[in-house]
């Protein structure tokens, strides 16, 4: 039976990357009905709406969503797509799994942290108005339903997955109120979980304490504006953006993105990279209890990249998109070329 996937292919790379992506998930022999539609400018150009009517209702049909990157402009014009997709469906929890990939250098190897952020409320509310002229006013939102609830998806997981530290990350030696009220809900869940550590690191030293020594951390668990910052610090241990996943998850659907950007600069040339648009559909993939196809693509993305023959340009090699989907591919469909690796769960199900 196949699965009906919601895909919102982005614009930029996006169309690229997505369908070397797709064409790697089908190599496995895994059944799909993908229900593409467009999102951003070029949704608007042909629905007057950034986020039309039907891939609303595709989504909530389907329940499962993957999706490429789409523009957003800075300081004006629409609000962030991958916000409202947030906001709309209720995808409380963003997830990022941060791991190496095999030969590519960095400080620190061997790094596995998970990032747990908040998606619904926080200083990405988008509650702003102008006071008087030349004053701006922006509203953070932090509420205990929230706070709670991605607390208990940050420990469950934890718990599920066997991972030994959460540690809360905050900014509440000065805003008491909203910063505050996030660690007390961290606090108190912590407590119904006393086979894992807790702690709480204030936001900026966290970010000084991971170039120093990522090793220290497990789970970092935060809320949106944080989370967002620190995700990308976290993606510069590992070689970057344009190789780490990422998954929204709610109680009724789950929309898997890559987080990078669209790179309007280098679209069309068959150069961009699209590993982390291809880990992210591992997410998918697992979560879609899809656990053996999984286990073949990473087996096989590892082997082209200890391989290195058929890379692309951003990480030292002179292969194109689809070249390098190709030799992920032949990996699958010849795995004695292709060394076992271990596959963790990779996300929470």
């Amino acid at each position: 039976m196949a699965h009906k996937i919601t895909l919102i292919p982005g614009d930029g790379i996006g169309p690229e990357v997505t369908r070397a992506a797709i064409r790697i998930m089908e190599a496995t022999g895994v059944k799909f009905e993908w229900e593409s539609y467009a999102a951003g400018a070029e949704a608007f150009e042909k629905y007057k709406e950034y986020i039309p009517r039907e891939l609303t209702e595709s989504i909530e049909r389907t329940r499962v969503g993957l999706k490429g990157p789409v523009t957003t402009p800075i300081g004006g014009g629409f609000s962030s797509i991958n916000v409202e997709l947030r906001k709309r469906f209720e995808l409380f929890a963003n997830f990022r799994p941060i791991r190496n990939l095999p030969h590519i250098p960095t400080r620190y190897p061997d790094v596995d942290l998970i990032i747990m952020r908040e998606n619904t409320e926080g200083l990405y509310s988008g509650i702003e108005h102008e006071v008087v002229p030349g004053v701006v006013e922006s509203l953070k939102i932090i509420t205990e339903k929230a706070s709670t609830r991605i607390s208990r998806f940050a420990f469950e997981y934890a718990r599920k997955n066997k991972r030994r530290k959460v540690h809360s990350i905050h900014k509440a030696n000065i805003m008491k109120m909203s910063d505050g009220l996030f660690l007390r809900c961290s606090r108190t869940v912590s407590k119904e979980y006393p086979e894992i550590t807790y702690g709480e690191h204030i936001v900026d030293n966290t970010c000084m304490q991971l170039v120093m020594n990522p090793y220290q951390y497990d789970i970092l668990l935060m809320e949106n504006l944080y989370g967002d910052i620190v995700s990308d610090l976290c993606a510069g241990l590992v070689g970057g953006l344009g190789l780490v996943p990422g998954a929204n998850f709610g109680h009724e659907c789950a929309i898997f993105e890559a987080v990078h950007g669209s790179a309007p600069d280098i679209a069309g040339r068959n150069i961009a990279n699209p590993t982390a648009v291809l880990r992210s559909g591992l997410l998918m993939l697992r979560h879609l209890g899809e656990h053996d196809a999984a286990q073949k693509i990473r087996q096989a993305l590892d082997h082209v990249y200890r391989d290195r023959s058929k890379l692309t340009r951003d990480v030292g090699g002179s292969a194109g998109t689809s070249e390098f989907a190709d030799a992920i591919i032949e990996a699958i469909e010849n795995p004695s070329s292709a060394a076992p690796v271990t596959v963790s769960s990779g996300g929470p199900r």
